[in-house]
This record gives structure tokens, sequence and C-alpha cells, in this order.
């Protein structure tokens, strides 16, 4: 039997009193659910994260965290000049189980191993994180949000800059996690790929659409949602053009 993980009624929210960058915001999402998050760039994807994670600076509305939540970035903007290893990033996810007076013990880097085998990255454990490719180290960072124990994932844009086969790897880790009863939250521009997924959000500054995604991806709602950022292709499907990248 399903449980609600993440449910919000009526949320609200912006970085400055009175000024809303997202606004009615109403969903459910059950455990082993993967939910994708669509929008134009600035359409309130991350800022809606932030709601989540309790870090927008005004917000009102009801928000229900069952589980704890761990936010997973885009690869891209993670920092690779630093000395890491695949475990040390892993390993940041039990900081927060640790008294700040405690050093990191053997249990919390046979915690940290075995999220980096949970995503197939084991045998990398010892190479710097700069060094990885884009799909490895978008893993390295889903090992961290495991390490942390998070049953509630919250992902930017994981599939951003990677090719397709790194994209299928880093897919079936979320399907992995899906299957053990975590709720999955993914920010994405890709239409086609959101149409594998259990349910849709869709935001432009207000919530236009969620649902199951045969339900919610119509073309109204994809007019509504995108504007003048969707394109027809010559088969028909609809796709995104991207000009930047800002929330």
């Amino acid at each position: 039997m399903s449980a609600a993980l993440i449910s919000a009624r009526g949320l609200h929210g912006g970085y400055a009193a009175g000024v809303d960058a997202i606004s009615g915001v109403d969903l459910t999402v059950d455990a082993g659910q993967l939910v994708a998050v669509l929008g134009p760039n600035g359409g309130g994807k991350t800022t809606f994260f932030r709601a989540l994670l309790g870090e927008l600076p005004h917000r009102s509305g009801e928000v229900e965290l069952h589980g704890r939540v761990a936010y997973v970035p885009q690869t891209e903007r993670a920092r690779l000049d630093f000395p890491v290893s695949a475990l040390d990033v892993a390993l940041m996810g039990t900081y927060a189980g640790t008294p700040w007076y405690r050093r990191l013990g053997a249990a919390s880097r046979e915690t940290a191993r075995d999220a980096l085998a949970r995503v197939d990255m084991a045998d990398l454990a010892r190479e710097r994180f700069g060094e990885l490719s884009g799909g490895q180290r978008q893993r390295v960072l889903i090992a961290r949000a495991l390490a942390r124990d998070a049953r509630i994932l919250l992902l930017d844009e994981p599939l951003t800059g990677l090719d397709r086969s790194s994209a299928d790897r880093v897919h079936a880790v979320l399907e992995d996690l899906r299957s053990d009863g975590r709720a999955l939250l993914v920010a994405t521009h890709d239409i086609q790929h959101a149409r594998d997924f259990d349910r849709v959000l869709c935001l432009n500054g207000a919530q236009i659409a969620y649902g199951e995604t045969a339900d919610a991806l119509t073309s109204d709602t994809l007019e509504r949602t995108y504007g003048g950022e969707l394109i027809t292709l010559p088969d028909g499907a609809r796709a995104v053009v991207v000009q930047h990248h800002s929330h």
C-alpha cells in the first residue's frame, strides 16, 4: 500500500515578500513514484525544490515531508577542482548524522561505499571526482543522497549534457530507487523522457497541471507551460528550445 511522502497544498513562495515565484502548487507524491517537473527557464522548478527543502525566504501554504529529503544538483554545477575522490563525495552524505565533535568512522565509510555500489560506482570509489565522466559524477551525487538515507530525492536536470549511454545508466538508477520505495522528483526539459515517469508537474510560475503523464501532458498544457519555447518537430513530437539555464 503506497503512502504519501510529499504533500503540498496551496504552496506559494518567492524570494521577496509579496512576490511569488511559484503559486498554487497542490500535489501528493507517494512512495515509489517518479515525478517529472517540467517548466521553462525561470518557470519555478528550482524555486519549488527550495520550497520543499525549507530554503525559500517567503513561503505560504502547507508542505509535509515524510522522510529525509536530499537535493541532487546538476553535475555541471559541481566543483571539479577540489582534490576529492568519489568516496569522499559520497561520504559527505553521512555528515548530517554525525555530531560535529565526532570523526567519521568505519560505519560512515561503509555506508558511503554501499551507496556507491548501489549506483554501480564501487569500482571507481578512489577516482578523483573531477576526472569522472558526467554520467559517473551524476551517479556519485546520487550516492551522496543515498548515504544520507534520503527517502525523498529532488534531482535538478540529472540527464542534462549526458550522452545516451550515460543517460540510460542514470535513468536505470532512478528506476531502481523508485522500486525501493523512494519518492523522486526530477526537474527536466525533456518532454519525451517525462512520458516515462509516473506523474508530471508542469510549472510556469503557477502550477499548470499535475497528474499521470498520459492525462497531464496534453498539447494545451504544454503550450501553457512553455509558450514560445515549445516547437513541433517534423515527426510531430514536441520539443523545448533551451536558451539558457536560470530558475
